[in-house]
């Protein structure tokens, strides 16, 4: 089901079971995570995730589940919750590719990657209100320091599910394309991250996760960035930027 490419510095991970819309079992979480941790070994500069058919994931695959016998923490706490800590701790920008379908651990997927461009019709939101079960894979964190706790609540409670404009708008996701135009845009992000200046993206990648994640105030992230400016000073790349500049040429950055 899960699918790895790499090829001129970029992984591609292709969620490929569009016969249940991409949905997740626990063999294809395993999947998942082996395919990031190939994608890290092989030392790749950017990473794209994405899905084939109509849906990009509509989260667990429930379909043989029994809830009486369910093992709810064995496949959240160890296998969703350390795949997305993997995927937000990927050593190189993260692209993620949504349409369809996003919910779920398939919206905990994106939440967890860098940049996420959605299709304008993708469909976004919290549909457990039918199954008597709670929205998982981090979706209360992304909605309510998004969107506030009136419309998660709402979303919650209605299972409403946000197009992709909106999502968008609300400050979710990144940006909103038709989506004959999403694959073209991901791959273009993708392909100039994977010639960029790697050791100072993932500077600003783990600056921005701390602010987010562990609320760095202004001053605290202004030392933090200090800090990585005196680190990256002594790179390949920062050198080359600074010699490219002066020599009114285009850098040649080697992720170093």
């Amino acid at each position: 089901m899960i699918e790895l490419e790499v090829a001129d510095g970029i992984a591609r991970v292709t969620l490929n079971a569009p016969e249940k819309l991409n949905a997740l079992d626990e063999t294809a979480l395993r999947e998942l995570d082996a395919a990031y941790v190939a994608a890290e070994n092989a030392g790749v500069r950017a990473l794209v995730l994405r899905g084939t058919g109509r849906a990009f994931c509509a989260g667990r695959d429930i379909a043989g589940v029994d809830p009486a016998t369910d093992d709810v923490a064995g496949y959240l706490d160890g296998l969703v919750t350390p795949l997305l800590k993997r995927i937000a701790a990927f050593p190189a920008p993260t692209f993620a590719a949504a349409h369809g379908a996003c919910l779920g651990v398939g919206l905990g997927l994106l939440l967890a990657t860098d940049v996420v461009y959605v299709a304008d019709t993708a469909k976004i939101g919290s549909p457990f209100a039918a199954l008597g079960a709670l929205l998982d894979s981090g979706g209360h964190s992304l909605f309510v320091s998004r969107l506030g706790t009136h419309k998660t609540l709402d979303l919650i409670y209605t299972g409403r599910l946000m197009p992709g404009t909106e999502a968008v708008a609300s400050g979710l996701f990144s940006r909103a394309l038709p989506a004959d135009e999403l694959a073209d845009a991901v791959e273009a992000a993708a392909t100039t991250a994977a010639s960029g200046a790697t050791r100072a993206f993932l500077a600003s990648k783990q600056l921005v996760r701390a602010i987010s994640d562990d609320d760095l105030g202004l001053w605290d992230s202004v030392d933090a960035e200090n800090a990585a400016q005196v680190a990256l000073r002594d790179t390949d790349d920062y050198r080359e930027g600074f010699a490219a500049f002066q020599q009114k040429r285009t850098p040649r950055f080697t992720g170093r």
